[in-house]
């Protein structure tokens, strides 16, 4: 009988809730409004907009969150010496949980620019704190407590969207099936839903959402809200994977106005990476998630203004500022733009598939889908290093993977994976065929059929989960009004492929740059994209340093 798996709280809670030594408080003060609560007051409140980080000199504080049905459970007494506070306190985000005084005090409140400020004066406290702020996230979203609470039917592509979006974006959250929970089919009872209607959302301040899209549960939950139209950035940067991410640290760490907008999640395709076991410094591998959500938190602690999501539509024309249209009506100002939008996934040429896609078509290989596949017969299809890693996840789920690729694993994949693979027993290498039809009812898929590509036979296997990874194309639809020099596949063109006298990783507009997959030329390597990040940020300050004197420039650059 396997072991139960013990909480974070119970293996890191040390770490998780540190207290601080007179000296340490003394330090931090500084930084703070000191003031004084009485018992019984309410200090913070699930779902209200958080106001930092709170430092108590005295008294004691207990910390709750909810459950999907609303009830209460405890998770931690703060004394003096203790502080509260989670990662959404570094931008000012919603409260997951609810604080009550039990005994008067008195607490230093630090509002989140000065906790940033915090984090990188103070090195080595602000990395206690810093990483007491990662663990207590990662124990809300292991609970899923004082987030939003979804009710649908397993498997339900939208059920499926909405968790997804939750997941690569760092949200505690619960999943209630109505099938199989009375507290879910009450809810849908009280609020009269219909059945296509589902799934609902309650949302953490008591709203009720009916089958929403990503962009309205984000601004329901405070992940992302309005951006002021009167604020000029130093630079905005378009894409939030790697190339985006790194950027926005480099530029945040020198001192750069940043604001980072991507219409999905932060770490693009790597994100959903399951494992990459080839990026430096990690001997061991790292999950795309967990590397992802390092360089996010990252740039918040440099002071990155994140709007995730939201979706540029349009580069307009001009610059100095530069105008940046988003999908929502809302405007961007900006000095300098970087293009970061990676590339979007290739779909199989195949008919029907779109009933299918994000039910049971998956672009990607999370733990969500994992569960999907438990003891099932999944098919997968595409060569290269992300399908080889979303391979080995799946192996150790699924009862059997059929991997389906056109040409020999050596000539496509990276040697480490093609040997693990062909150690795996229940894995079934298809060389030299294709995807020729799918089969199923509705959104669920019941059996797929491939194409010897050399004598045209069919096979077919009945599976109920399908992965596709069949590469990428750019994401640069949204550029063509731009004017913007693009290769013949779309790629945007920079340095001296964009035109004359351009600076390293620069467009044919000056003062926009492209970095990562989006680039033409650029290696498609996680690595790659943030060295691309590290690199702009140099043609970036070479570009202001280039302007008119009559023309302000930022504060580091001048300092440069």
């Amino acid at each position: 009988m396997a072991e139960p798996t013990q909480t974070i709280i119970a293996t890191r809670g040390a770490q998780m809730f540190p207290t601080l030594t007179c000296a340490e408080v003394a330090r931090l003060r500084r930084f703070g409004e000191t003031r004084a609560f009485e018992a019984g007051e309410i200090l913070a409140r699930t779902g209200d907009t958080g106001h930092g980080l709170t430092l108590f000199l005295s008294g004691e504080v207990e910390i709750s969150q909810r459950d999907g049905g609303g009830t209460k459970r405890p998770i931690v007494t703060h004394g003096p010496g203790s502080f509260m506070g989670e990662l959404a306190q570094l931008s000012g985000g919603p409260s997951f949980i609810d604080a009550v005084a039990l005994k008067a005090g008195e607490a230093v409140d630090i509002p989140p620019d000065r906790l940033r400020a915090l984090l990188i004066a103070e090195a080595e406290l602000g990395e206690r704190i810093m990483r007491a702020l990662i663990l207590r996230r990662v124990g809300l979203i292991e609970t899923g407590g004082g987030g939003p609470v979804i009710v649908g039917r397993d498997g339900d592509g939208d059920v499926l969207r909405l968790v997804n979006f939750l997941t690569r974006n760092g949200q505690p959250h619960q999943r209630f099936d109505p099938d199989r929970d009375s507290c879910a089919r009450t809810l849908i009872e009280r609020f009269q839903v219909e059945a296509e209607e589902l799934p609902i959302v309650l949302c953490p301040g008591g709203q009720l959402l009916r089958n929403p899209t990503e962009g309205a549960l984000a601004r329901c939950i405070g992940l992302v809200g309005p951006i002021d139209p009167d604020r000029l950035f130093d630079l905005v940067v378009i894409g939030a994977g790697p190339a985006g991410l790194a950027t926005s640290v480099y530029a945040g760490s020198e001192g750069l106005s940043v604001l980072t907008l991507d219409c999905r999640s932060f770490g693009g395709q790597a994100g959903a990476s399951s494992r990459i076991e080839n990026y430096l410094g990690f001997p061991t591998g790292i999950s795309g998630m967990a590397l992802m959500g390092r360089a996010f938190s990252q740039a918040q602690k440099f002071g990155v203004e994140m709007a995730i999501p939201d979706e540029a539509v349009k580069l307009e024309c001009g610059d100095n500022p530069f105008h940046l249209a988003l999908a929502t009506g809302e405007r961007v100002k900006a000095r300098t733009a970087v293009i970061a939008t990676g590339a979007r996934y290739r779909r199989l040429d195949v008919p029907g598939l779109e009933a299918f896609e994000g039910a049971t078509v998956h672009y990607w290989a999370s733990p969500l889908e994992a569960q999907l596949c438990a003891r099932e017969e999944v098919a997968l299809v595409g060569g290269g290093n992300s399908a080889g890693q979303a391979v080995v996840f799946l192996a150790g789920h699924a009862a059997r993977v059929h991997l389906i690729v056109r040409k020999p694993l050596v000539a496509t994949m990276s040697a480490y994976l093609v040997e693990r693979i062909e150690g795996l027993p229940n894995v079934e290498v298809v060389e030299g065929a294709e995807i020729s039809a799918l089969e199923g009812e509705g959104e669920q898929l019941a059996a797929v059929r491939w194409r010897a590509l050399a004598s045209g036979v069919e096979t077919r296997a009945e599976v109920r989960q399908l992965f596709s990874f069949i590469g990428a194309e750019p994401n640069t639809d949204w550029l063509a009004a731009s004017g913007l020099k693009t290769d013949a596949r779309g790629f945007v063109c920079t340095g001296a492929d964009a035109g004359e006298d351009r600076l390293p990783l620069e467009t044919s507009r000056r003062g926009v740059f492209a970095v990562g997959d989006v680039r033409a030329g650029s290696v498609k390597r996680v690595a790659a994209s943030v060295g691309d990040g590290a690199q702009v940020v140099a043609a970036i300050h070479a570009h202001f340093a280039a302007m008119p004197a009559e023309q302000p420039v930022p504060r580091r650059v001048e300092a440069v």
